[in-house]
């Protein structure tokens, strides 16, 4: 099988030839630039470049050697962006390596060295602490209260820290032949790569809610402004649904999967009673997904954190076809209660080991027992696509990583990777 008909076999719940493996394919299941860096530099292939294409996670997008060694079967169609090294600028990692940055990202260093970030007006929006791993968004465009119109509300977006800092193909939208251009790419891509191909959609609801107006304000008014946030989704659902028409009419024949992001769990439960998910949300998550399977050949994937076990059910009766990334970790969300509950309606893409725990303070045994015992749960009958609990974190060891493929390629029946030196 060809990755893309592992991928596709996986998620008609059909069991493929081997596991399909993620690695990178999107910003909540890659792995943190500096982790990259220690593991290029640990199989002496320092010589690659670390380019941080989520810059707000600090992600690195791993490069097709890597993808190739570890036979990875699902890559991300804004690779094919920025691939001309003059689109990127160095900078230094907090570990003290070198990396490269979007040539449109100019974080300025601090006296104290942390780092402030701008959106193109000059406005301060985002800071990394001294020593930090990821941005934190400073500034909400809706702090001090809904606005009375949302005429302009596609460009407030953008000056919130998850539109002004957008990983590709999306910082391109605005150029002139984005979309014919974005086509031409995908056909390419299609053409000469067997692996899927997924596109990031957002389409977040819950997530803006709280990019514009913060968490803290934003639940409460959940509860006491539903008025004010229903008129909040209706708007952004025009701002959704404009570009999502847009995906399935250019790329809706090529990609394979359209990915959509929006995290509704804590750690203990979700973050809102499923009740409040049902009238407010769940409505729209079906009118998107509709829409993708209406009109193009897409699969629909989820992004959510957190404790949602509650919410499952609901997502399943949306149309969300595959979920990520599978927090195992968190309250109702064992493993073999999802598989057993739900297997048979989605896809699990995820959940294959805990990034938190294990992978990042286990020894290279531990990993291995924890990554096979997820297998067996997870694989049977298709409906899996290994990938970490979110991203790889900044401190997991290498030998951590090449032991967690090293447990997919003994679980496929293929020969181990070497654990030491250049592989």
């Amino acid at each position: 099988m060809t990755g893309r008909e592992r991928i596709r076999s996986a998620i008609e719940h059909k069991e493929p030839d081997r596991v399909p493996v993620d690695f990178g394919s999107t910003p909540s299941s890659g792995i943190s630039a500096i982790a990259y860096s220690n593991l290029i530099k640990y199989m002496e292939l320092d010589d690659l470049p670390v380019r941080v294409y989520d810059v707000v996670q600090q992600l690195a997008e791993p490069d097709d050697q890597i993808l190739d060694l570890f036979e990875i079967d699902v890559i991300d169609v804004g690779r094919v962006y920025n691939t001309d090294l003059s689109r990127w600028h160095e900078t230094v990692l907090a570990n003290g390596h070198t990396a490269w940055y979007p040539d449109w990202f100019h974080p300025k260093q601090q006296e104290d060295s942390s780092w402030k970030a701008f959106d193109k007006t000059g406005r301060y929006i985002a800071r990394m602490p001294a020593g930090g791993t990821f941005f934190d968004q400073v500034y909400f465009p809706f702090f001090d209260g809904y606005p009375s119109d949302y005429h302009d509300l596609a460009r407030i977006m953008n000056t919130a820290m998850w539109g002004a800092y957008p990983t590709s193909p999306w910082d391109h939208a605005e150029e002139e032949d984005f979309w014919p251009a974005l086509r031409k790419k995908c056909i390419e891509l299609r053409e000469t790569t067997d692996r899927a191909l997924m596109l990031g959609a957002g389409c977040n609801l819950f997530e803006w809610g709280t990019f514009l107006r913060r968490m803290d304000n934003f639940l409460m008014d959940l509860i006491v402004q539903p008025d004010e946030v229903e008129r909040l989704l209706d708007a952004l659902m025009e701002v959704h649904m404009d570009t999502l028409d847009k995906i399935c009419h250019w790329v809706g024949d090529v990609v394979d999967i359209v990915r959509f992001g929006d995290d509704l769990g804590t750690q203990q439960g979700p973050f809102m009673d499923p009740a409040i998910y049902r009238r407010l949300f769940k409505p729209r998550h079906t009118q998107l997904a509709e829409y993708v399977h209406k009109n193009s050949r897409m699969h629909t994937y989820l992004h959510s954190c957190g404790s949602i076990y509650q919410m499952i059910p609901d997502l399943i009766e949306a149309g969300i076809e595959i979920l990520n990334p599978v927090q195992t970790n968190a309250a109702d969300m064992e493993p073999a209660r999802l598989k057993k509950e739900f297997g048979k309606d989605l896809t699990f893409w995820g959940g294959g080991i805990e990034t938190a725990y294990v992978l990042n303070n286990g020894t290279p045994e531990e990993v291995r027992k924890m990554v096979l015992e997820r297998l067996e749960i997870f694989s049977p009958g298709g409906g899996y696509v290994f990938n970490t609990v979110h991203n790889i974190l900044p401190e997991v060891p290498p030998q951590n990583i090449i032991a967690m493929f090293n447990a997919i390629r003994e679980f496929n029946g293929q020969k181990p990777l070497p654990l030491t030196g250049r592989i």
